[in-house]
């Protein structure tokens, strides 16, 4: 049937419908209402409204590749995938939704599930999933690939006073919201599931003795940590591998938070939190690390960085990096830059080289942790999901379903292969001091 034929069958007969429609949303156009005498005009115009809308969603959904998903728009219209592909539904309420739908597809789909204007039927991390394989999959040039890519003006800067604004955006929230669904330590990066049955608590710590093993930690040496949450991984290797260690983060309630765990634990001397930008580290030490900061230097800061490794890295130091990644180069998620970390970027592999080629730093090891780090958020969701509840008394239901599209958002990128974790081991290009094989790795 041609596009004209349907319209035609549509002004005659309304909406076509793979399934029988539901129930008419309240609130939503219903022609029956309209009385018979003198308004049969406005009853065909309402339902040719309700055809090209139709037309215009099918020939959206074709664009997207048709992911495995059934649709029901708030005219009643249903969108049927086979029962036994389908791994959900998407229910979209109201029209202004479907439209900026169109426009900016990521933006507008987080925020009116945040809204509460579009909703889910089905696990919702399976339903992401497929829609996030088929936006991966979408060639670079192509319409959806522009669409996709739509990135929001006025994009914040990285200067040292815009990333103390983005920093306390997203960590000084209060640290009694991420009690409620981190682990123990509050270590808020990818665990390192040694064994698939690792509770979350165990593998952050296994997380911890994975990077210590990958560095060689030794008593006595020196480490610069730039970006160091709130202070798991500097008092695990001050306590557990005897070393020294400067933490340099952002946040004014993670470095209270740090600095009163070190006095506590009697690490205080052996452990400096600095609540200062990376830029200003200071040195010589032996081990520079980082875990979950390159994401929010920003591309065109990444030699910055590598500029303060080679100032602050003595001759035989070595370094590991560990940051959220993609295998092309893509911006970020515009919903998340909006609404959950302004200005991050998830670097290629090939764009992290800025940081070491510049200062001619060897690569020693790359790890992929891409499906620790899905399980890591697919853990995070369940506690997050439990403590739902207080969450609510916190903040408002608006903030929970916000972060719930946050975390299995999250999870679903990780889980399509659409987001990478990279941990990259480096050093110096002349120092010999280095392992001859990996078996330090997986000696305990």
């Amino acid at each position: 049937m041609t596009s004209d034929s349907l319209t035609e069958q549509i002004t005659r007969d309304g909406p076509p419908s793979a399934s029988p429609a539901p129930p008419v949303a309240a609130g939503s156009p219903n022609t029956s209402h309209f009385p018979s005498d003198g308004n049969d005009s406005r009853a065909s115009i309402e339902r040719l409204s309700l055809g090209l809308e139709v037309l215009a969603f099918r020939w959206f959904w074709d664009k997207l590749g048709g992911p495995p998903l059934r649709v029901r728009l708030q005219s009643g219209f249903e969108l049927t995938a086979p029962l036994e592909s389908s791994r959900g539904t998407i229910v979209i309420r109201d029209r202004r939704t479907l439209h900026r739908l169109y426009l900016q597809p990521s933006l507008a789909f987080g925020e009116a599930f945040s809204r509460g204007d579009l909703q889910i039927e089905g696990d919702l991390v399976d339903v992401l999933v497929a829609l996030n394989q088929q936006m991966a999959a979408a060639r670079p040039g192509s319409w959806l690939s522009s669409l996709l890519q739509w990135r929001i003006r006025n994009r914040k800067s990285h200067s040292i006073a815009d990333s103390r604004r983005s920093v306390h955006h997203h960590y000084d929230i209060g640290n009694d919201f991420y009690r409620l669904w981190l682990d123990e330590q509050l270590l808020y990066t990818c665990a390192y599931y040694a064994r698939p049955e690792l509770s979350l608590e165990q593998a952050q710590i296994a997380k911890m003795d994975h990077i210590c093993r990958k560095l060689q930690l030794q008593p006595g040496q020196s480490v610069v940590e730039a970006g160091c949450g709130w202070g798991a991984l500097a008092l695990h290797m001050a306590r557990h591998y005897g070393v020294t260690v400067q933490a340099y983060n952002l946040s004014h309630e993670q470095i209270l938070y740090a600095r009163q765990r070190a006095s506590d634990e009697g690490l205080a001397a052996r452990v400096e939190f600095i609540e200062d930008d990376y830029r200003t580290a200071r040195g010589p030490c032996d081990i520079f690390v980082s875990v979950g900061m390159l994401e929010h230097v920003g591309l065109e800061n990444f030699q910055a960085l590598g500029r303060v490794i080679d100032r602050v890295l003595k001759k035989t130091g070595r370094g590991l990096i560990h940051s959220i990644g993609r295998n092309r180069a893509r911006p970020l998620d515009p919903w998340i830059d909006r609404y959950i970390f302004p200005g991050a970027y998830p670097p290629s592999l090939r764009e992290m080289q800025a940081v070491f080629e510049p200062w001619t730093m060897s690569i020693l090891d790359v790890e992929n942790l891409r499906l620790h780090y899905a399980k890591t958020l697919v853990d995070w969701l369940a506690r997050y999901e439990q403590a739902a509840d207080e969450v609510l008394r916190m903040f408002d239901v608006q903030f929970v379903r916000t972060w719930r599209m946050y975390l299995a958002g999250s999870a679903a990128a990780f889980l399509g292969g659409d987001l990478q974790l990279f941990q990259v081991v480096f050093t110096r290009h002349d120092n010999n001091d280095i392992p001859w094989t990996r078996t330090h790795l997986y000696e305990t």
